[in-house]
């Protein structure tokens, strides 16, 4: 395959990702947000994998298995078993309504091309016109983050900008250490059990996931 049809696939799974992630702040329902983060994880795949064969960089390949195992199947599974577990299945309320969020989200996208700009210009990499689409993609796990009441989909907000630092790091320098990124997996794995602990804990405790109400009950008793 020539490098240019190699560089057009980068750029369309790049896009892909990107737009998974305004599905991800569009969305409300808990389910629909985990097989969004479930596909937004196989393009990231993907797209490593084509990096992989485009640049000869062979770490990549075990990086894309990785992603694929850990993002696609793995965590999503976890979150899907808690989830039914838990019971969650009304629609997952916003601190902001969804029209202000995603301009909220093209404004951060059209702030961070403009911030990589400069650096697309000096780098060689075939993924160099990614750059500013991974640092969106990290913008948009943070708004969705700080916009979200429940504390499952905060969670999934904080994969989803995992996402687009793995992302970054593809872009930028192809891709991590091998040690480096098998220690960042194992995090977030420990990292997305221990949520699923926290998550029975505060479910048993205050009867809700949604952390407006735990924050009038803390107004409440320092009264």
């Amino acid at each position: 395959m020539s490098p240019v049809f190699l560089a057009q696939v980068v750029d369309l799974l790049s896009a892909l990702v990107l737009l998974l992630g305004f599905g991800l702040l569009a969305q409300r329902r808990i389910y629909a947000l985990l097989h969004l983060f479930a596909w937004q994880g196989l393009f990231l795949a993907a797209n490593t994998a084509i990096v992989a064969y485009g640049a000869g960089v062979r770490h990549l390949y075990f990086s894309a298995l990785l992603t694929l195992v850990m993002k696609v199947a793995l965590i999503p599974y976890i979150l899907h078993v808690l989830i039914q577990r838990m019971k969650i299945e009304r629609d997952v309320e916003t601190m902001v309504n969804v029209p202000l969020t995603l301009l909220i989200g093209i404004a951060l996208v059209v702030l961070s091309y403009n911030v990589m700009s400069p650096i697309q210009e000096f780098s060689t990499l075939m993924t160099r016109s990614t750059l500013a689409i991974a640092l969106a993609t990290v913008m948009l796990g943070l708004l969705m983050m700080i916009t979200r009441r429940h504390a499952v989909a905060q969670v999934i907000g904080f994969l989803a900008m995992e996402n687009g630092l793995f992302f970054a790091a593809t872009s930028a320098t192809y891709g991590m250490p091998m040690v480096v990124e098998l220690g960042v997996a194992l995090d977030i794995l420990i990292a997305a059990l221990i949520f699923g602990v926290f998550f029975f804990q505060i479910r048993t405790t205050f009867e809700s996931l949604d952390l407006s109400k735990m924050a009038r009950l803390k107004e409440d008793v320092g009264e």
